[in-house]
């Protein structure tokens, strides 16, 4: 992958990055501003006085997702290194950001969150389109 949807990748695992950031921020009160936005969004406000088992739970979901943009760049990097010998790696990722998606997906519906399902299929086609775009599973 070259060019314009290498830069796209790149920009995707960057909001990756800030996702985890802003997720991370709410394990404190200065910070949580932007997370108790996305709640929100998604369905609910944040109670004014988030207790500690909450701004905890948050947070390590933003250390897990800071873990997993790092797990990408890892992988990234080695399809960097394979050229044309990468798309073992690209099916590899493509599992797990798939299978990211419904398991996600399916949680945020039985929690009552359906509308967590609106972003996150941004993301998964902000990561499939130049996947497919590309051709880049059915190298050799």
């Amino acid at each position: 992958m070259t060019g314009f949807w290498r830069q796209w990748m790149a920009v995707w695992r960057l909001s990756v990055a800030g996702f985890g950031l802003v997720l991370a921020g709410a394990a404190f009160e200065a910070t949580s501003g932007p997370v108790r936005m996305i709640f929100a969004l998604v369905g609910e406000a944040l109670p004014p006085e988030m207790g500690e088992p909450l701004r905890f739970s948050i947070a390590l979901m933003g250390a897990v997702t800071l873990g997993w943009w790092l797990t990408l760049e890892a992988a990234f990097r080695a399809i960097d290194l394979l050229g044309d010998r990468a798309a073992p790696v690209w099916r590899g990722v493509t599992v797990s950001v798939v299978g990211w998606y419904v398991i996600d997906g399916a949680l945020s519906a039985a929690t009552g969150y359906a509308l967590n399902i609106v972003p996150n299929t941004v993301l998964l086609a902000g990561y499939l389109i130049p996947v497919m775009a590309t051709g880049v599973l059915r190298r050799a």
